[in-house]
């Protein structure tokens, strides 16, 4: 017979703009935590409920609000606490509910998180413990989160498959997103696959070799 996996996730895409929210557990102890629930709140509790996860934090990469622009409420519903992102993006978090609304999206609410994170802490769900880096660009508060046994990184809306996080939004920075993704996350081996934010996993060897924006061929 062979053992389950550590770690477990499910990817549950939430808002008009397809956000991946992931639902991730320890299978030892059944106990998990959302990363980045921007909404549609019925559909996660769903997905916790059929794979008989009890959830015990929510966890954000960011401050923008189809990533945690229901994040406050599914809180306090659960009565579980909010752990990230760093403190740079409260700006984004003071503004969720006005944000929200540009998009037709309903529900958002403001919020301070119960944690601030930042480089080097670690986060638990469960027996499993996620190693946080600082991951400015995109927002000047991004954070990513790592789990070395599963060799699964979650990486909100710094790198997707084929493409970057944008920074053309209040306070990103193009350079500081690339430096990110080649200081931080390279270095977390090529092996090592991530979920991001939006769009299909990838991992990040095939980025590094052939992502037009931070490959081979647009990096030297």
């Amino acid at each position: 017979m062979t053992s389950l996996p550590p770690l477990r996730a499910a990817i549950v895409p939430v808002t008009p703009l397809q956000q991946n929210c992931t639902l991730l557990w320890c299978t030892a102890t059944m106990r998990g935590a959302f990363v980045d629930p921007g909404g549609d709140l019925p559909k996660l509790k769903a997905a916790a409920a059929q794979n008989g996860v009890t959830i015990e934090k929510i966890i954000l990469t960011h401050g923008h609000f189809d990533h945690c622009g229901e994040a406050k409420p599914l809180a306090e519903e659960l009565n579980v606490p909010i752990e990230g992102p760093h403190e740079d993006d409260l700006f984004l978090l003071e503004t969720l509910a006005e944000d929200g609304m540009k998009y037709g999206i309903m529900g958002g609410k403001a919020f301070v998180p119960d944690r601030w994170l930042v480089e080097g802490d670690t986060v638990t769900v469960g027996n499993l413990t996620l190693h946080v880096y600082e991951t400015p660009g995109h927002t000047p508060g991004h954070v990513i989160f790592h789990h070395p046994e599963s060799k699964l990184a979650l990486v909100g809306d710094v790198l997707f498959q084929g493409s970057v996080g944008r920074t053309d939004f209040p306070r990103s920075n193009h350079q500081d997103l690339i430096d990110s993704i080649v200081a931080k996350l390279w270095p977390l081996g090529d092996d090592t696959a991530f979920i991001p934010g939006h769009g299909p996993m990838s991992n990040f060897g095939h980025e590094r070799k052939y992502n037009p924006f931070v490959g081979q061929g647009a990096t030297g």
